[in-house]
């Protein structure tokens, strides 16, 4: 896609004889939160240890930025948080993101308040790491990978462990980044109410499988109480629901299936005005999930 900064395709991973990913692709768009949605070993983090180069991939393709001849160069644009903030314990937070600033080449040092005041962090002085909170020890490891001003950010479980109040500051956060300076964020969590009121598009994975990927504005759509009708012809209903019953909230799906958003309690009615006018119904529900729902309903209740 023509503003897709991460490009994935047929990404397959074996260890001896274990599959842990199997003909995976993504598109990521420029600016979007991307969450990768899965349960344990479904295969999320091995993505990100491939994208972020870390093992490599048996067979498939990689593009960041629509460029896919010298992804190291392209990497130098990126920042990864992988299962867990690479902190030094027995330093403080501004002596981490100092190492940090020096190893990344970033060459102005004012750039370490910033990042501490942007995280909530430059109040702790000389407290050393070890003594922070999991929501300090995060808010760290995030700054650590916002400082040299990525355009991406991979972001692995990052409200992994958290209270409730530290998961709204990690989400405040990466709203942040987003909004105010256009990061690009793939994210992923088993938090899946978390991830409904964040991201602005998802992807959901088992067992190494990409099950499905959709916008925050499909997810609405799935997610909005209605009533799905399949039948033998999609057009003609559509048109009969107009003009039998003045029904015009309702959405074609893929040409396949009509979701209807009014008129909830009046399903015996619409089924009977269908059929009375030759249609043949082969699927008449009442619907509506939240994401969480949506989830198990696609990987089949599975969530190891």
């Amino acid at each position: 896609m023509e503003n897709s900064v991460i490009t994935i395709r047929g990404l397959s991973k074996s260890y001896k004889k274990h599959e842990v990913l199997h003909d995976f692709s993504l598109d990521v768009q420029r600016g979007h939160i991307c969450g990768l949605i899965g349960p344990n070993v479904a295969g999320k983090t091995t993505i990100m240890k491939i994208m972020g180069g870390i093992i490599r991939p048996d067979c498939g393709e990689m593009e960041f930025f629509g460029k896919g001849d010298d992804l190291d160069k392209s990497r130098d644009r990126m920042s990864f948080m992988i299962e867990q903030p690479i902190i030094n314990p027995a330093m403080n937070a501004r002596d981490n993101l100092e190492y940090i600033r020096i190893l990344r080449g970033y060459p102005d040092p004012k750039r370490v308040d910033e990042i501490l005041d942007i995280v909530g962090l430059s109040n702790t002085g000389k407290k050393t790491a070890l003594k922070f909170s999991l929501g300090m020890k995060q808010r760290l490891g995030i700054g650590m990978a916002l400082l040299p001003k990525p355009e991406i950010m991979v972001l692995d479980e990052p409200v992994n462990g958290l209270d409730p109040e530290g998961i709204v500051e990690i989400r405040q956060l990466i709203k942040r980044m987003q909004e105010e300076w256009g990061v690009t964020v793939l994210i992923s969590s088993h938090l899946l109410s978390e991830l409904s009121e964040l991201c602005t598009d998802f992807s959901i994975i088992s067992h190494g499988r990409l099950v499905e990927n959709f916008s925050r504005e499909e997810l609405l759509i799935k997610c909005r109480g209605h009533i799905a009708v399949r039948t033998d012809d999609i057009n003609r209903s559509a048109a009969i629901l107009e003009d039998k019953l003045s029904i015009t909230d309702y959405k074609v799906i893929h040409g396949e299936e009509i979701h209807i958003f009014e008129r909830l309690d009046e399903i015996h009615r619409i089924s009977k005005t269908l059929t009375d006018n030759g249609l043949v119904i082969t699927r008449l529900n009442e619907e509506g999930h939240n994401l969480e729902e949506y989830y198990l309903e696609k990987v089949g209740g599975i969530n190891e």
